[in-house]
């Protein structure tokens, strides 16, 4: 038997290895296994199994020391049955990868344009990946039974007291009885207890208290929604279906109805959730109806912590997984169903290679496997949109709030006029800070949404109008005033504040724009009194701190939360009942055709946390362009359908996505003539191998230098990605970028930056 595997380096083809007789009847697609690579031994994941060894003329001779093929002497290729070396070992008869992951590897790597062992890795946490990480172990003790002579009056205590508890971990034991583990070692050699290692969980969800919560009565909508989501889990082939319902509207119960009927006739279920700090809550919400059936996957865990959740989904102990989009990928026994909640969020596409995007990884997964795949939202991105216009997904709605209850009023506040009456640029409004003042009277909570971290944009000099910038990236600086320096958030340099300017000298710096920092600073001078809180990325970098805050707003002991978009969508606070938007113009204006979708759906979502429980909710929206379609429509009543029909046909001409395929080639070194000439000779050779293709210039990038790197961009647009993908590969095969030039390909781009 001849088996291909792939291996952890990124050589983008499959090595033939041969199974000794010893290993024949054990091996099996999927599994992980050790075989000779050159002079070194390595880990290898088998993808399919032969009787002869792949033949194909072309292949380069040094396979041959892989043990794939050799050329003979006369210069053909022969099939190497007896030089193939062999499998080593197999370091586990459960397989780590299924049939259908290794289909879904397979098309990611065709799909994205991206070598087959990254797509691969993608599959399986680095943790999984290490053969040197091992489930932790720790001493049991167990009390044996019956008469045990020779015993000392304390051990026969202790005795007594390991009976009456059952027994239990050595560590605990000491703490629970006030004895040294010597003790009870020398009650073990007595006869007393037997003291052997066993497997211990490393629980992400260890020091979180759960209550358990039975399913709630459906309205009618949700009933329906549920019911449509039945038929879909228990046909054969289901279409992807868009769970279209307002925000509040109870989503979250549908899907929780949904997998429980799954989990009932054995099946297993993926829940996406776009942002870690969303996890905390969605996981309680799931933890407290399922128990222990939940496993958590998301990068904020420990590697122990991680290697033992996945362990749990292969092994089948947990059947419900709940993770950002990494958690596609979990290798869930029977897949019933995938939940993408909030599948119109951005923060589902990677920004490295290979960059999926998880919502349409988890809908090819769902083909794969035959399972329902739900994609809800309140906003639908305009692809789903368009595939439910084409009948390629069914759709379900929900269009009223749970219990009846209205939705949020929302009031645009034009800043020009606020501006105007200042004379200077405002943070809050007039009408912000008197609802602001209304709800601290009334014991309500606030939450004030801020795109932009740090305490200012930007540092200019009043006389010459230099700004503060970075040195390796086309960006100025961010001052943050919480260290006093000043931070560039694309490549995370840091500098102190100059004395004076270094242009002309001068010590007047003046602090241009705001972020979430001087939001805060601002709020306690308005209101000395208001408890605050604050939620970005500088002050979730610590393990656990997302829960933290969410637990602390949630129970009351703020009046106030500031926040990224971090906390724009899924949060679920009963006692907000005024959301404000401090600057809804930061994504309006980007030289980005989403730029007016990313608007309306931030808004939305945003504005979706106030009101969700018996309290009504009220939403400012501060802005400089009153008037734009996206925000017009965000305010209104019915704002995403009219919204859409617009957006859809200003796509259409161009025509953009979902009319056209997007693919984004951004050129990266560290000399601007060479990445420029790489760029331009690929276009030239592009445009010589695909006349149809549409093919932009070669210009610098939105973000023209990053990281000390300068860029170029080359946007290809087509009707299929494999019309564009195609002539693409081809291209860089016959003239490869040299060693000092990256070329990152980005399929279905959702961002030219």
């Amino acid at each position: 038997m001849i088996v291909r595997v792939a291996t952890e380096i990124a050589a983008d083809r499959l090595f033939d290895y041969a199974v000794p007789g010893a290993l024949a009847d054990r091996i099996r697609v999927g599994q992980r296994v050790r075989v000779p690579f050159g002079r070194r031994t390595v880990d290898a994941y088998v993808v399919e199994t032969a009787e002869a060894p792949e033949a194909a003329a072309g292949r380069a001779p040094d396979a041959a020391r892989q043990g794939e093929l050799f050329l003979g002497p006369d210069g053909g290729v022969e099939a190497a049955c007896g030089g193939l070396k062999p499998v080593l070992e197999i370091a586990d008869d459960v397989p780590f990868l299924s049939p259908a992951l290794l289909a879904l590897a397979r098309w990611m790597a065709e799909y994205y344009c991206a070598p087959f062992e990254l797509t691969l890795r993608c599959t399986l946490p680095a943790a999984v990946r290490d053969s040197g990480m091992r489930a932790k172990e720790q001493l049991y003790v167990e009390p044996v039974s019956g008469a045990v002579p020779g015993l000392t009056p304390r051990q026969a205590e202790l005795l007594d007291g390991l009976r009456r508890v059952g027994g239990g971990w050595l560590q605990a034991l000491t703490r629970e009885f006030a004895c040294t583990p010597q003790t009870l070692k020398a009650l073990a050699e007595k006869g007393g207890a037997v003291l052997a290692p066993r497997q211990v969980r490393r629980n992400p969800l260890a020091n979180r208290k759960v209550l358990p919560t039975r399913p709630l009565p459906l309205a009618g909508e949700q009933a329906d929604a549920l019911a449509a989501i039945d038929a879909l889990a228990a046909g054969e082939a289901p279409r992807p279906l868009l769970l279209f319902g307002v925000t509040g509207s109870g989503k979250t119960e549908v899907y929780l109805q949904a997998i429980a009927g799954l989990l009932a006739r054995g099946r297993g279920a993926i829940v996406l959730v776009p942002e870690i700090a969303l996890t905390p809550q969605t996981v309680q919400r799931f933890a407290a109806r399922f128990g222990d059936r939940i496993a958590v996957l998301h990068s904020a865990l420990s590697d122990g912590e991680r290697f033992d959740e996945w362990h749990r989904i292969r092994t089948g102990e947990a059947t419900v997984v709940v993770g950002p989009r990494s958690a596609v990928f979990a290798p869930v026994r029977d897949l019933g169903l995938i939940v993408v909640d909030e599948e119109h969020e951005p923060s589902y596409k990677q920004d490295e290679a290979p960059r999926y995007n998880a919502r349409d990884v988890a809908v090819m997964r769902g083909h794969l496997e035959g399972c329902a795949v739900v994609l809800g939202t309140a906003t639908p991105a305009m692809e789903t949109w368009q595939n439910v216009r084409r009948g390629k997904y069914a759709v379900a709605r929900l269009t009223q709030r749970v219990a009846g209850r209205p939705m949020p009023r929302v009031q645009v506040v034009d800043m020009r006029l606020e501006t105007a009456a200042a004379g200077h640029v405002r943070i809050f409004s007039q009408a912000l800070l008197e609802a602001l003042r209304v709800r601290l009277e009334r014991g309500e909570q606030s939450i004030l949404f801020l795109n932009r971290r740090g305490y200012s944009n930007s540092l200019v000099c009043p006389s010459c109008g230099e700004a503060a910038a970075c040195d390796a990236c086309s960006v100025s600086f961010t001052y943050h005033q919480a260290d006093t320096c000043l931070r560039c958030h694309i490549c995370g340099a840091w500098k102190p504040v100059p004395s004076a300017c270094p242009a002309c000298g001068d010590p007047a710096f003046r602090y241009a724009g705001f972020g979430t920092q001087r939001v805060e600073q601002a709020l306690h001078k308005c209101f000395p009194q208001a408890r605050v809180l604050r939620m970005d990325a500088d002050v979730t970098a610590r393990k656990h701190s997302h829960d933290e805050l969410l637990a602390k707003f949630k129970g009351g002991r703020a009046d106030i939360l500031i926040g990224t978009q971090m906390i724009a969508k899924g949060l679920d606070f009963p006692n907000v009942t005024l959301v404000g938007v401090l600057s809804a113009d930061l994504s309006l204006h980007m030289p980005d055709f989403r730029a007016g979708e990313r608007t309306y759906q931030l808004l939305a979502q945003v504005s979706g946390r106030a009101g969700r429980a018996e309290l009504p909710g009220e939403v400012y929206v501060q802005t400089f362009s009153p008037e734009h379609p996206a925000v017009r429509a965000a305010a209104a009543d019915e704002g995403f359908e009219p919204f859409a029909a617009q957006e859809l046909r200003e796509r259409e001409e161009g025509p953009y996505p979902p009319f056209a395929h997007l693919v984004c080639l951004t050129f990266k070194g560290e000399s601007e003539e060479r990445v420029r000439f790489c760029a331009e000779a690929c276009v030239a050779d592009l445009r010589r191998l695909a006349p149809a293709l549409a093919v932009s210039e070669a210009c610098p990038a939105p973000l023209a230098r990053a990281k000390g790197l300068f860029r170029y961009q080359v946007l290809l647009r087509a009707a299929t990605t494999r019309a564009a993908t195609r002539p693409l590969r081809e291209a860089l095969r016959q003239r490869p970028a040299p060693a000092d030039v990256a070329v990152a390909v980005d399929v279905d781009a959702l961002s030219i930056f």
